[in-house]
């Protein structure tokens, strides 16, 4: 399983980064595969283990702020593993080819 997430605290202010690397260092930590871009960080996993990073960071951005905003994207596939670079890797394949299909 995917999960794509972005959290951040909600009455702090505009500038939200570091709040947001406290969240990104729970998913560094986890051991899990995983990759932060601008908007989102995405963790891949089993569902118990992926779904406790996310909710460690959460209270981390929670920890220092009294509320938090979570959005929250999941890819359910059972039995693939390596998605988080399979899946860009196809898309770049069909890239590389042009338009075939």
């Amino acid at each position: 399983m995917i999960v794509a997430f972005s959290v951040s605290p909600l009455g702090v202010g505009e500038d939200v980064g570091e709040y947001v690397a406290d969240a990104v260092r729970v998913v560094r930590e986890s051991g899990l595969p995983h990759r932060t871009d601008a908007m989102f960080t995405s963790v891949e996993g089993e569902w118990d283990e992926v779904m406790d990073v996310v909710k460690r960071a959460v209270a981390a951005v929670e920890a220092r702020s009294a509320r938090v905003s979570l959005v929250l994207k999941a890819d359910i596939r059972p039995g693939v593993t390596d998605g988080l670079t399979s899946k860009v890797a196809t898309v770049e394949r069909y890239l590389a080819d042009g338009d075939a299909p």
